[in-house]
């Protein structure tokens, strides 16, 4: 089962998993997931429309199941510094619930998506799981608190848990359409909209971009590894890419080279975010598959067809 199987990740991994010959159940409420995003796929899964803050959606969801993996979230930093208690009680309450229909229904394991915003600005770069977090906004705090429950019910109740510490996931299928999606599905939308793009703050920040399918596979490999339960992991490729020199790529694909505006950085942003992940690298046999520029061109394609055919988010 899938939480938030109709976003940009879950989407994704539903696809994966079919491939894999699994049978798939998706919860989602369609808040910011995309019916779209499952169409070639709608007939082959178990689609529930239903909320993890209700406990009896997950149960139904989870009947029958072997796995599950949680996607499901409040994602955008802003939104829950503007509005933490309702991010909370689907960030936090929803998780515990997901945690303890799992350990009622005697669910093997749960593979958990964590963020590279729980270590913060003050760590030294780049970061490890062995680190002290030091999250700087509500939804940094609600995945740590994510990663403690997990860690909790594996401990009190032998249920097995992985949590992956995501860092900054693009390719096809993230919507653009709000101010607080990440950069690169922003700035892909407004080179094939030949709109001006803004960057905020000085745009020598710079992040680890991880291409989606390398993240799918991760989560594949965090159910099947022996010894990945009771464990985090970065998720990520260990590069740095500057949110400039992102601009200068995108540009490059698009042919649309209009200079960026600026803006004030955004309360609860990251300067410098890069991962290492040796551990994952050990434990589950993660690497990634993609170079950063490979996905970008992947990504750009997909942008630029959904436009052109006024599909998706156009």
């Amino acid at each position: 089962m899938v939480t938030g199987g109709a976003g940009f990740i879950g989407s994704h991994l539903a696809d994966a998993l079919l491939s894999e010959g699994c049978h798939v159940a998706v919860l989602d409420n369609l808040s910011t997931g995309n019916i779209s995003n499952l169409k070639k796929i709608r007939g082959e899964i178990n689609f529930i429309e239903g909320d993890i803050r209700d406990p009896a959606d997950i149960e139904k969801a989870a009947e029958g199941c072997d796995l599950i993996y949680h996607e499901a979230a409040v994602v955008s930093v802003v939104q829950t510094v503007k509005a933490p208690a309702p991010s909370a009680l689907v960030n936090d309450i929803g998780t515990i619930n997901v945690l303890d229909a799992a350990r009622q229904q005697g669910i093997r394991r749960v593979i958990l998506a964590s963020s590279a915003a729980v270590y913060g600005d003050d760590s030294e770069v780049p970061n490890r799981e062995e680190m002290p977090p030091s999250p700087q906004s509500p939804y940094a705090i609600q995945k740590l608190s994510n990663e403690l429950y997990a860690r909790t019910f594996h401990d009190l109740f032998g249920l097995e848990t992985v949590c992956l510490r995501y860092f900054n996931v693009f390719g096809p299928r993230q919507d653009p359409s709000s101010p607080y999606s990440g950069v690169i599905s922003i700035f892909m939308d407004h080179s094939v909209r030949r709109k001006q793009p803004v960057i905020y703050g000085d745009g020598n920040q710079y992040r680890d971009f991880v291409y989606v399918k390398d993240v799918v596979r991760a989560n594949l490999l965090a159910a099947a590894s022996p010894n990945a339960a009771g464990g985090r992991f970065n998720i990520g490729t260990g590069e740095r890419v500057s949110i400039h020199a992102l601009w200068q790529k995108v540009s490059g694909l698009s042919g649309f080279g209009e200079e960026p505006q600026y803006a004030s950085p955004r309360p609860g942003d990251i300067v410098e975010s890069v991962s290492s992940i040796a551990r994952a690298e050990t434990v589950l046999g993660y690497r990634p598959a993609y170079s950063f520029d490979k996905g970008l061109s992947e990504t750009y394609a997909w942008f630029r067809n959904a436009a052109a055919s006024q599909d998706a988010f156009y």
